[in-house]
């Protein structure tokens, strides 16, 4: 599991409250990287996340 903060807060994705965002990995080998994901619940920028993987979807 990866950390990373949230720069920006996209958008909402359908419904149940999930967002789109964009965050920055801060620790471990793929820090610095910026990556676009969806989550679920509250979220603001600055916030920390949790990311189950870094690896992008092809």
């Amino acid at each position: 599991m990866v950390t990373a903060k949230v720069i920006e807060v996209i958008g909402e994705q359908g419904h149940r409250s999930v967002r789109k965002i964009r965050c920055r990995v801060i620790e471990g080998p793929e820090e610095g990287k910026i990556l676009v994901r969806n989550v679920r619940g509250p979220i603001r920028e600055d916030d920390v996340v949790h990311i189950k993987e870094t690896e992008m979807e092809g």
